[in-house]
């Protein structure tokens, strides 16, 4: 019996057929292949056997309208039914934009982003941990698609988690860019604790040090070119004891990649080290662990940060070098957006990043004082 209880809080890892046939078009940041490549290479890399991997099912509507409008999702699937719509569409809902294109699966695709992560939601209610890299969609309102994201899989995870009975949940995200749609829906929320280390100055906007959104959230806008030394004073003296003050029930990570060094959308330079670390660091907090991704649109910096992400969560070791069925995952890989690009070797033979450590400037030891200050306040 206890064999059994220990097999059942294995780390599941949820992923989705529909990522392979489905993408933004064109030279979208996301007409890339990424939850797929992440997937084979932790294939390759024997890190996923069958009975750690779970498809994921698609959210129905109502399910959707947990959080989005019932008006939206209806339009979100006319979009896709006609592949086309109107202005008052573009205009009310964001849909047909060049940050939300209309494409063939601009319904389903996201539609089951959402049943993925209410389904890791449910396999972690009474204690483990899920692992979906396909969700972390933290820009989607309620009405309109927003900043790629047509639906918003975080709040409606933390929805589900209410509705199973937990009571405190923290959200942390480590996006470059600012969680403002999670923001906006738990403004005020007493029972959400959210912390966001995002890159200031850049889209959304939002996020601002001062920004408490009702007392929910610890906001930590960064400067550009943000180190691992920095991210790791934030992540011991900001994001962790928030966490641990909180004493959550579960905890929600969205661990975007696009903070990382070689990402084309932002101006950050941490190692994927700095994300391994903050997912076994958060791990170890609390025994109910949701992980999702989120943003990054360097393919190959991507596929290694995420699958790094699963190798810390499932216990296994990353090798110096990969072998080589995980480097033929990898080698293949086209970025639309840079026609010819040759990666470094380094992006083929290894998962982990040199070390990005440097000094820690100023403003960012006052803005880690300005947080720990109201921390110690509360």
């Amino acid at each position: 019996m206890k064999a059994e209880r220990q097999k059942a809080k294995e780390p599941i890892y949820i992923g989705a057929r529909i990522y392979r046939a489905s993408s933004y078009g064109g030279s979208h940041p996301l007409a890339i292949a990424r939850v797929p490549t992440v997937t084979d290479l932790c294939k390759a890399m024997g890190w996923l056997p069958q009975q750690q991997y779970r498809n994921s099912p698609r959210a129905k509507p109502s399910a959707l309208q947990a959080f989005h409008t019932g008006e939206y999702v209806a339009a979100l699937q006319a979009a896709e039914d006609n592949q086309q719509v109107s202005d008052d569409t573009r205009t009310r809902h964001g849909l047909g934009t060049l940050s939300n294109p209309v494409h063939p699966h601009m319904f389903r695709r996201p539609a089951t982003s959402v049943g993925g992560v209410l389904f890791g939601a449910a396999l972690i209610a009474n204690g483990g941990v899920a692992y979906v890299p396909g969700g972390g969609t933290h820009h989607g309102m309620p009405d309109r698609a927003n900043g790629f994201c047509y639906f918003n899989d975080p709040v409606l995870a933390i929805l589900s988690l209410r509705r199973q009975g937990l009571e405190r949940i923290a959200y942390v995200d480590i996006d470059a860019h600012h969680c403002d749609g999670v923001e906006a829906a738990f403004h005020g929320a007493e029972d959400v604790r959210l912390i966001s280390v995002h890159e200031e100055n850049r889209w959304p906007f939002t996020g601002a040090l001062t920004d408490t959104a009702g007392g929910t959230a610890y906001n930590l806008p960064v400067p550009r070119d943000l180190n691992d030394t920095e991210y790791d004073l934030i992540l011991d003296r900001v994001v962790l004891p928030t966490v641990v003050k909180f004493r959550p029930d579960a905890v929600v990570l969205q661990c975007g990649a696009d903070a990382l060094l070689e990402d084309p959308l932002a101006r950050l330079a941490l190692s994927n080290a700095s994300h391994w670390k903050t997912v076994a660091a958060l791990g170890a907090l609390c025994d109910r662990f949701l992980v999702l991704g989120g943003g990054g649109y360097n393919p190959w910096s991507v596929a290694r940060c995420w699958a790094g992400v699963w190798a810390t969560l499932a216990g296994h070791d990353i090798p110096d070098v990969l072998p080589e069925q995980a480097r033929a995952v990898l080698s293949p890989l086209k970025w639309n957006r840079k026609a010819g690009f040759q990666p470094p070797a380094q992006w083929i033979e290894t998962l982990r990043d040199p070390s990005r450590h440097g000094p820690v400037r100023d403003d960012v030891r006052s803005r880690v004082r300005y947080l720990t200050d109201r921390l110690s306040a509360e």
